[in-house]
């Protein structure tokens, strides 16, 4: 099987092999033809060279495909791991949200303060949380936002069912944005969505919300949320993707002072990298069993 591309080749292939002991994994370029391809992050510029008219199946070990050279897909299967990075960045929107209520880290001292017991801190509960995105990162996200107590809104593209108990669908994004104290970006990445959050979005926003994107930064209008930010109709942005990434050294982002900037680390977590090779794993077995995979990437939406 042709398993592994570019330069997370050494890290990943040693944990295919190990998780699959049965299977064997051989990176690319190999001369042997291959009827599956495993597609590492950010290795988007191999993959046309990689398709060869052997490959039936390629499977992405991660969960956005934004990148990923959709056109070249075919009749193939295409698949990737969505779901397995959700909990950590479910984890990672909580604390931003608890960060911005609870003013951390303002709300630390290093010297006597003006005044002790006395703190205007918020809270979660009671609180609306919009979800621009219903997938496996928001459904997480929702889950944890209940148990907080928050009322939970969330805008889909499909008309289906909330997948949990205790959600409400709002009708339209200017309503969600009216209505959410908290606005949660948790959508894909494609051309339907790109800068979803503009201006008009912005203007549609509830005075003081706080933009939490952990999706992609081409859903932002990052022009338009700065004059969100500078006019107050923006209380914080917790940007964990922006655009472009890497951001060049000096841009505005870094510096202003209601932006909380983090690399494209809101997966992160002890059990991320284990979830997706388990998740490969499964589809692997299931493919050689003739069993529909999971994870199935819908080539005309994008995503």
């Amino acid at each position: 099987m042709r398993a592994a591309l570019g330069k997370w080749v050494d890290g990943f292939l040693p944990m295919l092999q190990f998780v699959m002991p049965d299977e064997q994994f051989v990176a690319w370029p190999d001369p042997e033809p291959a009827p599956a391809l495993v597609v590492l992050p950010d290795d988007w510029d191999e993959v046309p060279a990689a398709i060869t008219d052997e490959v039936r199946w390629v499977h992405v070990l991660a969960a956005g495909v934004d990148k990923f050279p959709l056109e070249l897909v075919g009749d193939r299967l295409l698949t990737c791991s969505r779901g397995a990075s959700s909990p950590a960045i479910a984890e990672f929107v909580l604390a931003t949200m608890l960060a911005f209520e609870k003013q951390l880290p303002e709300a630390w001292v290093q010297e006597p303060p003006a005044h002790w017991n006395l703190m205007g801190l918020g809270g979660l509960r009671g609180k609306t949380l919009g979800l621009v995105g219903v997938g496996a990162i928001g459904t997480e996200v929702a889950r944890r936002a209940l148990a907080f107590d928050m009322e939970v809104l969330a805008l889909r593209r499909t008309a289906g069912p909330m997948p949990l108990p205790g959600m409400q669908r709002a009708e339209s994004l200017p309503e969600l944005l009216g209505r959410s104290d908290h606005v949660v970006v948790a959508a894909p990445a494609t051309p339907a969505t790109h800068h979803l959050i503009d201006a008009r979005a912005f203007d549609a926003m509830k005075d003081g919300a706080h933009l939490v994107n952990v999706a992609r930064g081409t859903l932002v209008d990052q022009d338009a949320l700065r004059v969100a930010l500078d006019t107050g109709r923006v209380a914080r942005a917790s940007l964990d993707v922006v655009e472009p990434e890497p951001l060049p050294a000096g841009h505005w982002l870094y510096t202003h002072s209601k932006v909380r900037l983090s690399p494209h680390v809101s997966w992160s977590s002890p059990g991320t990298i284990d979830r997706t090779i388990e998740l490969f794993a499964d589809n692997l077995r299931r493919w050689r069993e003739g069993r529909p995979l999971e994870g199935l990437v819908d080539v005309a939406a994008g995503y």
